[in-house]
């Protein structure tokens, strides 16, 4: 029998891992109530079955896969834990969003009283089939949803407490977006104020791996900008947590929110312009960007 998936919600990562595991031999649903007409095409492209409700989704489930933007992440389970409460399914739930610990610790609060078991996770990469996508995993019961390794999941053990691999995740999103907004920053100031050119030529001849990342990373990130906010929140709370300054993170927050209300912003990963450089993207941010009051 093969193992049952459901996977809320089909975005751009949902989509990409509900077609790996379909893929390798797992049945994958999804309950598509509310959700965008651009959810709705990229699961039914991914040949992910949509059930009519919450319901029927957990009761035909063996694990369940939270995969949204993490300022919804608490709501989710509040949902789900309501349907798993109606129907006395209880599926292994893998909260795989870019959460704080503390975060993370209220949704095994909630999950809890179901009696169904949890695991924190955090996807580290990009969605399947553009690259190596792992998801690091902890928690007392963490192995439960081991059988989807079976099905093309990286998945790897990071230790048996709830909030260790959110926090593996925390500190690995907060570096690589945390520079990418500490960059857009930079470049935009440069191309405002009258310096791009020289900019570019000198992080050419003296940081040329550094620019190429900027290259490959920076291009892509408006239209995820975004889901990009809460996840600096998160950050800011994470840092906060650890005693230090949170301040970086609320600023690429504030960045991210900005970016996500220009034109570049508004495209979705399907639609941007792909003949785009990051010199055409930082000259249309630097048109485009609200200027903070």
């Amino acid at each position: 029998m093969a193992t049952r998936v459901a996977i809320i919600a089909t975005g751009e990562m949902g989509n990409a891992v509900g077609r790996k595991l379909r893929e390798g031999g797992a049945a994958v649903s999804t309950c598509l109530a509310g959700r965008s007409p651009r959810t709705q095409k990229l699961a039914e492209q991914a040949g992910i079955v949509a059930v009519a409700d919450d319901d029927k989704l957990i009761a035909g489930c063996d694990v369940f896969l939270s995969i949204i933007p993490p300022g919804e992440s608490v709501a989710l389970a509040e949902r789900i834990a309501k349907a798993m409460k109606r129907t006395g399914a209880k599926p292994v739930y893998v909260d795989c969003n870019a959460v704080s610990v503390s975060t993370m610790q209220r949704v095994a609060e909630i999950i809890g009283p179901t009696g169904a078991t949890l695991v924190d996770a955090g996807i580290i990469g990009p969605p399947p089939g553009q690259g190596a996508t792992k998801f690091y995993s902890s928690g007392p019961k963490a192995t439960a949803y081991d059988s989807l390794k079976a099905c093309g999941l990286d998945i790897r053990w990071v230790s048996d407490r709830v909030g260790d691999a959110s926090m593996v995740k925390m500190c690995y999103g907060g570096l690589t977006k945390g520079l990418q907004a500490l960059a857009t920053t930079l470049l935009i100031s440069a191309k405002r104020g009258g310096v791009a050119e020289a900019l570019n030529a000198e992080l050419a001849d003296s940081q040329a791996a550094l620019l190429g990342w900027l290259d490959r990373s920076v291009l892509r990130m408006p239209p995820k900008a975004y889901r990009w906010v809460a996840e600096m929140e998160e950050g800011a709370v994470t840092l906060e947590a650890a005693g230090l300054p949170p301040h970086m993170m609320q600023g690429a927050a504030r960045l991210y929110a900005g970016i996500a209300q220009t034109p570049l912003g508004k495209e979705s990963p399907e639609t941007r312009n792909k003949e785009a450089t990051r010199v055409t993207m930082i000259d249309g941010l630097a048109a485009t960007l609200p200027k903070p009051r």
